[in-house]
């Protein structure tokens, strides 16, 4: 079905778009299904994962690609059959994931979720439909989504503020959640960056009972304590960092994405039957540890992917309840290879987000 709209964006052909090589072009969406949303676009967060698809970091990219999964834009074209009663000209958002099985017989997908789908997941882009067609992302004019996955900006919350927290947010707030951070619990993050900024801010929102910020140095101490942090352990000024701080933490959320992590320090902290989550994901293995770390006070160690849809709502309404702001840096969406690179070298404070000013609100 026809549009009066094109459909372009920045495009990785190769392994050389995350040196700033991107290409501006058109590209063709998914078949139209009644269930989609058109979504002009306004925002688009820039996410890590946007950096290892660039470069086939994870895995082989299908190229060509279109990234960007933290999308904030006003829908332009609904389905007969969208979900959550999304009109033309509401402000509405996609996150990470596009699609799953959503069939009723799929345990995961019925009960809220769908991002674990065993059957069919596909991801916002470098992604494939059962009917063939490819996922493209945010950094673009135009993005088609199955409605299921799209959701409504509550009021009170900017649209460049949600973006980042359609991945990057709801990452750290499902573990969180999940596992029982809240009144009385001790919580540490490790990584004081795009996600884990997200986690210090949602970790203090939830009331719990001591929040501390772990990172590698002192440099972004004082941020962290501003987002919310009680306690800083920079581990490569303190060779005893895991001694002095032993056993005082029921959760820790690790959102780095380096491999070189001494999880066996990190278990340390942790107190009875504590839980230690990775959520950043490496492109290489991590280091391992002695099974003694885990048994001695009943840890156990996991992991969590993404949110559902349902999860980003409750995030989304804490959020506009609390009034919390990320800590995010606007980029003319003109501007996305030289923000790409400034991404790969560390330079976001904490989250860039790009504003596609010939979409964007006044």
């Amino acid at each position: 079905m026809s549009t009066d709209y094109k459909f372009q964006g920045w495009m990785g052909l190769d392994k050389t778009a995350v040196d700033g090589n991107m290409k501006w072009q058109s590209f063709e969406p998914k078949l139209w299904e009644e269930t989609d949303v058109d979504i002009k676009v306004t925002h688009c967060g820039i996410c890590g994962s946007d950096i290892h698809t660039l470069r086939s970091g994870w895995a082989p990219t299908d190229y060509p690609c279109c990234v960007g999964h933290e999308v904030v834009g006003i829908a332009v074209k609904v389905g007969s059959k969208v979900e959550r009663g999304i009109k033309v000209g509401d402000r509405v958002g996609v996150g990470a994931q596009s699609l799953s099985c959503l069939k009723p017989d799929c345990e995961e997908c019925s009960n809220g979720l769908e991002q674990h789908c065993p059957n069919f997941v596909v991801g916002t882009y470098n992604g494939k439909y059962a009917d063939g067609s490819k996922s493209y992302g945010g950094y673009s004019d135009y993005c088609r989504a199955p409605s299921h996955f799209v959701l409504k900006i509550p009021v009170g919350i900017l649209s460049a503020d949600a973006a980042p927290m359609l991945c990057g947010g709801v990452t750290v707030y499902s573990p969180l959640v999940r596992y029982g951070a809240g009144p009385g619990k001790k919580i540490g993050i490790v990584g004081i960056g795009g996600l884990g900024h997200f986690g210090l801010l949602f970790a203090k929102a939830l009331g719990c009972k001591k929040v501390v910020a772990i990172s590698r140095n002192s440099v972004k101490k004082d941020d962290a304590m501003k987002m919310g942090a009680d306690e800083f352990i920079a581990t490569d000024e303190d060779p005893d960092w895991a001694k002095h701080h032993a056993r005082s933490l029921d959760l820790i959320i690790s959102t780095v994405s380096s491999p070189k992590l001494p999880i066996a320090g990190y278990i340390q902290l942790l107190g009875l039957f504590g839980q230690f989550i990775q959520v950043g994901a490496p492109e290489d293995p991590v280091p391992g540890f002695h099974a003694f770390a885990l048994i001695q006070n009943g840890v156990k160690i996991g992991g969590s992917a993404i949110g559902a849809p349902h999860e980003i709502e409750s995030m989304l309404k804490l959020v506009a309840e609390k009034k919390l702001k990320p800590w995010i840096n606007e980029r003319p969406l003109k501007e996305a290879n030289g923000t790409v690179l400034d991404m790969v070298a560390g330079k976001a404070r904490y989250r860039y987000v790009l504003v596609n000013e010939a979409h964007a609100e006044a």
